[in-house]
């Protein structure tokens, strides 16, 4: 396997990685790559065509190979980058040499890079290559069984995307495109803020009626607060936007969601938010930090400045709901 050149490779081993591994292989067009820094993964996949660790009842296609080598990353034409947000940026950085120049990057991960900049803004400081972001409403779970499942690929403008849309031709990933490289990824971070508000909301009533009127509130300040930061409307309306926020923000497999859940019910403690991984709690933090720099974030964004409260005050969490429909929706 050593002497073999892959074309499309996926750095990161994991659920998402996995998964779009599998459903691509499976086409049998060509043989995919998966780049793991954890070597039981690696010959779980090359000999038993299973990855133990996430998906241990399912049967990986043989054109799914996997190595921790990254001189096999070296020939790729397409590089699917599927490792957590927070190390991502450090880890390309160690295998650079390894990475080659004219290949196209598209980021998987749902999170920010350094401080307040996305990962693709911090791809394009450090690489050379084209870059591309694939987000939406896609549990991995789901991938890899091959339910249909709509993703956004966010891209650079005027980029040939071709290679990309016959990639997935045939496959259960439905995509829907768009120029708005920006406004793709911070979505994708902005609605794992609002999935914490819709899970305090639902822990403390079971009511369709307050529910759904709390997500058109969250939903026209996740409008604002992408329009101040650059990004575009109607992104929006792409899978990444509206579809992506309302998966995380209802589905009890979101671990924001749940991570409000438990806020609502009174059992948010640092010790809780150290051991889950809270990407809605970072983002609070970024978002608040960066607009407190320009303006007041409870004039213009308060839902985002409530959870701030939440995360770094004494507050009593039975007075969030009514407080949130005290805010009229005037500036938004």
């Amino acid at each position: 396997m050593n002497n073999k050149q892959y074309r499309v490779s996926i750095i990161g081993a994991g659920t998402i990685g996995t998964a779009l591994g599998n459903i691509l292989a499976e086409t049998e067009r060509e043989n995919i790559l998966l780049h793991s820094i954890e070597p039981d993964t690696v010959a779980d996949i090359n000999i038993n065509h299973l990855n133990s660790r996430y998906f241990p009842a399912i049967r990986l296609h043989k054109g799914l190979h996997a190595t921790t080598d990254n001189r096999l990353l070296e020939h790729s034409e397409i590089i699917f980058l599927a490792v957590p947000s927070v190390v991502m940026i450090d880890y390309l950085k160690t295998i650079r040499t390894h990475l080659p120049p004219e290949a196209h990057f598209i980021n998987l991960a749902k999170g920010f890079g350094y401080g307040s900049k996305t990962i693709i803004e911090c791809l394009l400081e450090i690489l050379p290559n084209r870059v591309s972001a694939l987000k939406g409403p896609g549990f991995a779970r789901e991938i890899i069984n091959r339910l249909p499942t709509g993703l956004t690929l966010g891209h650079q403008q005027n980029l040939d995307i071709s290679q990309i849309s016959l990639l997935f031709e045939n496959t259960s990933i439905h995509l829907d495109y768009s120029d708005d490289i920006l406004g793709v990824e911070l979505l994708s971070i902005l609605k794992n803020i609002y999935a914490v508000v819709l899970g305090i909301v639902d822990a403390q009533f079971n009511s369709p009626n307050l529910r759904f009127m709390i997500l058109t509130k969250a939903f026209r300040e996740m409008r604002s607060v992408l329009k101040w930061f650059g990004g575009h409307e109607k992104t929006l309306f792409n899978y990444c936007g509206y579809g992506d926020f309302t998966l995380t923000a209802l589905n009890d497999l979101s671990r924001n969601r749940t991570f409000g859940l438990l806020i609502g019910k009174g059992f948010f403690s640092e010790h809780v938010s150290h051991d889950l991984v809270l990407e809605g709690k970072t983002a609070v933090n970024t978002f608040y930090t960066e607009i407190s720099k320009k303006i007041i974030v409870e004039d213009h964004f308060p839902i985002i400045a409530e959870l701030h409260h939440i995360f770094h005050t004494p507050y009593d969490i039975s007075k969030f709901v009514n407080t949130i429909l005290s805010f009229n929706d005037y500036g938004n």
